[in-house]
């Protein structure tokens, strides 16, 4: 049962009350000071945590494919299987042909395996993100006849190789069916730079499709096709079920095979991180009892005049819930806000301190993006409120239930 006007009314003057001792107000102010932070660390390590999970789905699953569909000796009409494929499964969305080769890149006596991919420029936009990163003029230059010797990198492939645009590279393409044949070897130019501020810029390289396709093993084919799916999650579904309507020689894969450890990792740490910090969170919420517990002892004088007054137990308890309340409520309110702010400066911040002490933090030779990224979520701020108030308001039945079982002769016998 809610509380009554007499008990939100002497609840909140109570509240506000100055205390007759300094340390009921020390004790009162920490454990508001608790919430707000144990609020606000968990609202921002969540944000962190779901832009960590935007940028593996926008970013790097933006760049590579849903997934693929191969053949095993590669696929010369590429454009009448696109157009079958995506006329007759309505769960595809678009699809665009690719060369894929594993290869060693070199650069006087540097050398970086790298995964190099031919793309159509024209289709390559239908399914990924990856123009976004390059300069619109080096994707132009590679469509067109000069791209026949250029080759795009990685923004972290190229730091390793220690080569600027317009250097020159050596790909060197080795057999896959014979070991002991020599490797294919091609010189080609830089062009530009994938900045993408993920992983993939330390092992991408880009050339144009007919350039890698002379480089593999069925020169004139390409590899296969890469799929863009109606749903992410729904993609290794869509791509099993294409790949068992079409001949024999097709197979598929899917971002689950290359990504999805990493995508899952994401999910657990979040989960973990989150149940971590919301314990801290009610350990925080449970200091009310202490806070309330002194309070009580403070105002036992108050509490036996409230009783011989008339005031009922259940109205003496309604009072000191409503000020657990208000002690919950300010340290909610106070860490939404203070969550808020470090959700949307966490990213700045971070970069400050990195070009402070001159480290960083994320490499993306190690984590999935060189950057901490960052995403509010309506949904998160409510349910950790909600907890928050919860928690906040259990924690007032034990010292509530204390003061209405305060006796007025004995409280008042010494007065």
């Amino acid at each position: 049962m809610l509380p009554g006007y007499f008990s939100r009314f002497v609840g909140l003057r109570y509240a506000g009350a100055r205390r007759r001792t300094q340390l009921v107000s020390f004790i009162s102010g920490l454990s508001i000071a608790g919430l707000t932070l144990g609020v606000g660390l968990l609202l921002t390590v969540l944000s962190v945590m779901n832009g960590f999970e935007r940028e593996l789905r926008d970013r790097i699953l933006g760049i590579l494919p849903h997934g693929a569909i191969y053949h095993r000796h590669g696929i010369e009409d590429w454009q009448k299987l696109r157009s079958d494929v995506v006329d007759a499964n309505p769960n595809i969305l678009e699809a665009a042909p690719f060369v894929e080769l594993q290869v060693m890149l070199s650069v006087g006596r540097r050398v970086e395996p790298a995964g190099l991919y031919g793309i159509d420029v024209e289709q390559e936009a239908r399914v990924s993100v990856v123009q976004d990163f390059i300069e619109p003029e080096v994707l132009q230059q590679l469509q067109s006849g000069s791209g026949a010797s250029g080759i795009i990198l990685g923004q972290g492939l190229a730091r390793s190789l220690r080569v600027k645009e317009g250097g020159k590279i050596t790909v060197l393409v080795p057999s896959s069916s014979d070991s002991r044949a020599l490797p294919k070897v091609k010189p080609l130019t830089l062009m530009g730079i994938i900045r993408s501020g993920t992983e993939l810029d330390h092992s991408l390289a880009l050339v144009r499709l007919d350039a890698a396709s002379d480089l593999s093993e069925n020169p004139g084919a390409v590899s296969g096709l890469r799929i863009k799916a109606s749903s992410l999650f729904d993609a290794p579904e869509i791509i099993y079920r294409q790949v068992r309507s079409m001949a024999y020689g097709y197979y598929g894969t899917d971002w689950t095979r290359t990504h999805g450890n990493l995508y899952h990792a994401v999910q657990m740490s979040k989960n973990l991180v989150g149940l971590l910090l919301f314990l801290i969170v009610a350990i925080a919420a449970f200091n009310v009892v202490s806070t309330l517990v002194m309070v009580v002892v403070d105002k036992q004088t108050d509490i036996a005049i409230l009783k011989t007054l008339g005031a009922s137990r259940r109205e003496v308890m309604g009072v000191f819930m409503v000020q657990g309340a208000v002690i919950g409520a300010t340290g909610t309110l106070l860490g939404g806000l203070l969550g808020l702010l470090g959700s949307a400066y966490v990213q700045p911040l971070v970069a400050f301190l990195e070009g402070i002490i001159g480290f960083r933090f994320l490499d993306s030779e190690v984590y999935p993006v060189s950057y901490l990224p960052s995403e509010i979520q309506l949904a998160d701020f409510v349910l950790v409120s909600m907890v928050s108030l919860l928690m906040s308001l259990l924690a007032t039945l034990y010292p509530a239930w204390r003061a209405s079982r305060v006796e007025p002769a004995e409280a008042l016998r010494f007065e």
